[in-house]
């Protein structure tokens, strides 16, 4: 980020992390309202990833998304569910970070966020099919990319409007779509 200190910079990847982490377990509690769709979230904790996307470097917007999984999992998961979080975070934000280098003329925060949810659920989906050494779990993908784009586009929706609408975000988002065009 230019024309911010490191402290700054720290800071504010600290408070995004803290963020996601709370908005993540939030989501534990939060019954799914994807019925048809068994074990699939909404993907709130994506919303900070889109955010840290358009806000920081890619370097630094790694961090957030590390910290995220790392202390979600320690506050209430287990090896396996580390295992489909690293997974599926690897996967939606390597999609994501790519998708932005399209530019905004050709993929929208929203879209970027879509990719992000349905890449999500299919990094998970390749963890379960390879402990189950059977690729025939892959026929879940239909269903729970479904609900990726709806909890994608949701989360995109939002992510946009918080880009837009609170002073600190529109100031890095700014500096960061200058560097992007």
């Amino acid at each position: 980020m230019p024309h911010q200190s490191k402290h700054q910079t720290l800071l504010f990847i600290t408070m995004l992390a803290a963020q996601a982490v709370v908005i993540s377990l939030i989501e534990r509690i939060i019954p799914t309202p994807f019925s048809f769709a068994p074990g699939a979230k909404l993907g709130l904790g994506n919303l900070i990833t889109l955010i840290a996307i358009f806000t920081l470097p890619a370097k630094d917007s790694l961090k957030v998304v590390a910290i995220r999984l790392l202390i979600s999992t320690l506050l209430g998961g287990t090896f396996s569910t580390f295992l489909y979080g690293l997974s599926g975070v690897t996967l939606s934000y390597l999609t994501m970070l790519a998708a932005k280098q399209l530019g905004p003329k050709r993929v929208s925060a929203i879209g970027i966020s879509i990719l992000g949810g349905m890449m999500h659920n299919m990094g998970q989906l390749l963890v379960f099919a390879s402990i189950a050494q059977s690729l025939l779990v892959l026929n879940y993908l239909p269903i729970l990319s479904v609900s990726g784009i709806l909890s994608g586009f949701l989360v995109g929706l939002t992510g946009n409007f918080l880009l837009k609408k609170i002073p600190i975000l529109r100031h890095y988002n700014r500096e960061i779509l200058a560097e992007w065009k």
